[in-house]
């Protein structure tokens, strides 16, 4: 069985091709131009290099958030072009379990977050020791909220995702450690070793649906606007 990942969930645009032996491809950008000038690209690089037809791939596996709202969109409509192109079905994977999954397996709970601005994260909290379990929801919480959490469950703990850098200084006490540079951030081939566990929740590209946890700037913006115009 073949998959193809895309995860332009974040910062991070990557794709990858995998099966159940292997890595087949992985092309992961973690740079200034923007996912929908990459992704693409990227794809076509590795199912080329790989000398991979798309009648050949079997699944397509995609971040579905929560996270960047555009980079969340133009990952959809890539992953739902190809899907609809190919009658292919998707296999939506949690941003935030693909990040974790980096650092199965460990003793320690893994908590990612990814940065939501305005001093929040994106983020939940795992534990490695009955399998890969998620150990509460996807939530959208200040970042001394889930710091709290977690060291209530554990005092030894790794952090990790895009949120890390940002927070760093508040992350910097006993029990946590933070994730090396090669495991902290989104890569589609973990996205697909999930993908690859989780065939039995394949879906019609139609029927993809995103997870944004709160309203983006834009939305926030327009109701303060709209508020402000009823109240004069």
């Amino acid at each position: 069985m073949k998959i193809l990942a895309i995860d332009a969930s974040g910062t991070v645009a990557s794709a990858a091709i995998v099966n159940e032996e292997k890595v087949i491809a992985e092309y992961t950008v973690n740079y200034k131009i923007t996912h929908s000038q990459t992704l693409m690209p990227m794809t076509e690089s590795i199912l080329k290099i790989t000398e991979t037809q798309l009648k050949d791939i079997d699944y397509i596996a995609c971040a579905c958030g929560p996270g960047s709202f555009t980079g969340l969109r133009i990952g959809a409509a890539s992953v739902k072009g190809l899907a609809l192109g190919l009658d292919k079905k998707i296999i939506p994977i949690p941003t935030l379990d693909a990040i974790a999954y980096n650092l199965y397996p460990t003793s320690s709970l893994i908590v990612p977050i990814m940065d939501a601005r305005r001093n929040q994260v994106y983020t939940s909290i795992y534990s490695c020791t009955k399998g890969f379990e998620r150990l509460c929801d996807h939530i959208a919480c200040d970042i001394d909220d889930i710091i709290s959490q977690a060291l209530s469950l554990s005092d030894d703990i790794i952090f990790l995702g895009d949120g890390v850098p940002v927070y760093k200084e508040k992350l910097m006490i006993p029990g946590i450690s933070l994730a090396p540079v090669h495991s902290n951030m989104q890569r589609a081939a973990v996205l697909g070793a999930l993908a690859l566990q989780n065939t039995d929740k394949a879906i019609e590209g139609k029927d993809l649906e995103l997870m944004y946890l709160r309203k983006s700037q834009a939305e926030r913006e327009r109701e303060e606007k709209e508020g402000k115009s009823l109240s004069i």
